[in-house]
This record gives structure tokens, C-alpha cells and sequence, in this order.
């Protein structure tokens, strides 16, 4: 992705959640040259990779297979691991019209996925092989708004606003915005998306990026090679 398509969408992503009423936190709107004066003060910033992560899944068509995300806050896996501390994480997602967010289940987190507002979330869900694979001919048990519901394989379930779906780790998920984009809140377990997804089909996490302009934020895969 070029950086100024990155930019963009970062203008037009804080747009868009401002018009439902809420606002990032102010970390969001620090400059790159910020973040580094501020190194610091912002280690458990960088260590739960808080902030903006936009992503082509390194395809190459933002539009069409991409996701925007925002890391509000984010817990310790030792934490979770223990029990005890801050086990949670909390992000915003955009998902726009016919966007996919491609095929993928994790292998800790468990999440809620809310229509915070907008259109309709559509979500395909498949169960797992006894190995955690994917199976096309499993279905499964979902909790939605905590009512059970069971699905069949490759059954999409749409969600209107304020209408939610809990996701356990075996749980195989893709999702796009129905009739227009749609706000998402995700409330999890501790999220590490370095290593915590497994997509069905080969594919990359993060988008490669094109320095064609300056960044007006960084991504939290900017961190490392720009506040190391």
C-alpha cells in the first residue's frame, strides 16, 4: 500500500468514527516525531501495539480485501496466561461495503464482535476439524447478543447495529460491511496479531508499504523500525 493511500484512509477512518460520536484516544493524533520524543513514557504503548493498523493482507486491493483497525488498549499475555491482570483488549474496526476481511480463526482470543453503527456486518463462520483446521463441512454454535445460535457451514450471519456475535478461538470467521460500511467494536482476550491468526489460505497479516509521502501516523508495524 503507498503511504498516502495509508493517509488517507486514516483521515477518512477518524471521519467516520467521530460521526457515531466517539473519538480516538489522544495517543492517535501524536505525530511520528511525537511518539519518538515521547519513547519514553509509551513502552506498554508499543508493547500491546496500540494503535492504527490498516491493512491490504498483502494483496494488494485495500478495497476489495482489507481492514482498517484501531488497538484502544490491549492486555499482557503473561497476564493471561497467569489469569490474573489485564487479560482484555478492545479495538474499533471499519469494515466498508463488500469488504472482506478474509477467512482466519485464532488460536487464544476469544471476541465479541459488535455493530457499533452504520450498515449491516455480514459474518460467514465455519467450525473446526479436530485438529483446528478448516473443515467446509463444519458447523458450530455461536452466542449472539448471549443467545445460542447454531450455524451450518458457511452459513453468514448478518448484524445490525448494536447487535453482536461472541467468537471463540476455533471458530473460522470472515466478515465485510452489507449495503454500505459499518463501525465494528471487538472486546477480546489479549490480542497478539503477530502471532495469535491462522488464515485458511496463505496470506500476509500487515500490508507492505510504499514510502511514497511522509506518515501522518504511524501503524503499530511502524514501531519497530521507527522507535527502536
Amino acid at each position: 500500500m503507498k503511504r498516502s493511500e495509508i493517509n488517507a484512509i486514516m483521515a477518512e477512518a477518524d471521519a467516520f468514527i467521530r460521526s457515531f460520536g466517539f473519538v480516538l484516544p489522544p495517543f492517535a493524533y501524536w505525530t511520528p516525531e511525537e511518539m519518538k520524543s515521547r519513547r519514553a513514557e509509551i513502552d506498554r504503548l508499543i508493547e500491546g501495539r496500540m494503535g492504527w493498523d490498516i491493512t491490504d493482507f498483502g494483496q494488494g486491493d485495500f478495497d476489495k480485501l482489507g481492514l482498517f483497525l484501531f488497538t484502544l488498549r490491549n492486555g499482557r499475555l503473561d497476564d493471561l496466561k497467569r489469569g490474573t491482570g489485564m487479560c482484555y483488549a478492545e479495538k474499533l474496526l471499519i469494515s466498508k461495503q463488500d469488504q472482506i476481511s478474509p477467512m482466519h480463526r485464532h488460536y487464544l482470543k476469544a471476541e465479541d464482535i459488535i455493530n457499533r453503527g452504520g450498515a449491516t456486518l455480514a459474518i460467514e463462520l465455519y467450525g473446526s476439524a479436530p485438529d483446528g483446521s478448516f473443515d467446509e463441512s463444519a458447523g458450530g454454535t455461536v452466542l449472539c447478543d448471549g443467545i445460542t445460535r447454531h450455524f451450518t457451514p458457511g452459513e453468514i450471519l448478518t448484524f445490525a447495529p448494536g447487535e453482536s456475535v461472541t467468537l471463540m478461538p476455533g471458530d473460522w470467521h470472515a466478515f465485510w460491511g452489507e449495503g454500505g460500511d459499518v463501525l465494528i467494536g471487538e472486546v477480546s482476550t489479549v490480542n497478539d496479531d503477530e502471532t495469535d491468526n491462522w488464515f485458511r489460505d496463505p496470506i500476509g497479516r500487515f500490508a507492505a508499504i510504499d514510502e511514497d509521502e511522509a506518515p501522518t501516523h504511524l501503524l503499530v508495524s511502524d514501531y519497530a523500525s521507527w522507535l527502536s
